[in-house]
Order: C-alpha cells, then sequence, then structure tokens
C-alpha cells in the first residue's frame, strides 16, 4: 500500500542510519513512497558522520540507537550541534536511553508506514 506524499515530506532528504539490512531496505521503501529522497543509507556510524562532516546535506534523519554495540550518540549530538531534526528507531524502551535522549522522537521496532510517517511529519515541523 503506498501512501500519498506529504507536503512536509516530499522531497525531503533523509538520512538513514541503520546496520540492519533488511529494515533499512524496509525503511528506504517506505520513505520513497512517502516522497522522500533516501540519503546514505549508512550501516555504520562512521560513514555517516563523515557524510556530516564532509558537508552532505540532508533535512532529517533516522537514526538506529544500537549499531552493532555501538550507540548512534555521536551522530545525535552532531545534528543537534546543525540544527538537524532526528528520529531514533530501536527495538528497546526508552528506559535504555541516557536521559539527555529521553522524550526524543522515536519510533520502536518494528513499525508500520503510518507511525513512521507521523513520527517524521513531527520532527520536521
Amino acid at each position: 500500500m503506498t501512501a500519498e506524499p506529504t507536503d512536509a515530506l516530499k522531497g525531503a532528504r533523509v538520512l538513514v542510519l541503520e546496520d540492519e539490512t533488511l529494515v533499512s531496505m524496509m525503511v528506504e521503501d517506505m520513505l520513497a513512497d512517502l516522497g522522500c529522497e533516501v540519503v546514505g543509507p549508512f550501516a555504520r556510524l562512521d560513514q555517516a558522520l563523515s557524510f556530516i562532516d564532509g558537508g552532505g546535506e540532508l533535512d532529517l534523519a533516522l537514526l538506529d540507537v544500537n549499531l552493532g554495540g555501538e550507540r548512534s550518540f555521536p551522530m545525535a549530538e552532531k545534528l543537534v550541534e546543525k540544527g538537524v531534526p532526528f528520529v531514533f528507531t530501536t527495538g528497546y524502551d526508552e528506559a535504555g536511553m541516557p536521559d539527555v535522549w529521553r522524550g526524543r522522537p522515536s519510533l520502536r521496532k518494528p513499525f508500520m508506514m503510518h507511525e513512521m510517517a507521523a513520527v517524521l511529519r513531527s520532527a520536521i515541523s
């Protein structure tokens, strides 16, 4: 089922930081259906940080919290510095999040496209 692209998301450049290939592919398909342009995707934190440090442009980011044991929080810090909104994705509840990141927009895996769209619209507006 394809969603109608929304004005808030249509054409938005969304960075995807996700280490699970199948999840990444699913997210890419959902973003395309929402009219977004996928940036990356990146499977490793260092790749995503290099993109940002190299002047890569984006409007929004989806950050998997746990990248094979490495946390995506340095990327979140970089995005805060640059004023770029982001959404965490995680298979865990908020109890495992450091206090500084609690209350930030997040999606609990597995999630549906309408859930992702709502959180992304809220984050970008």
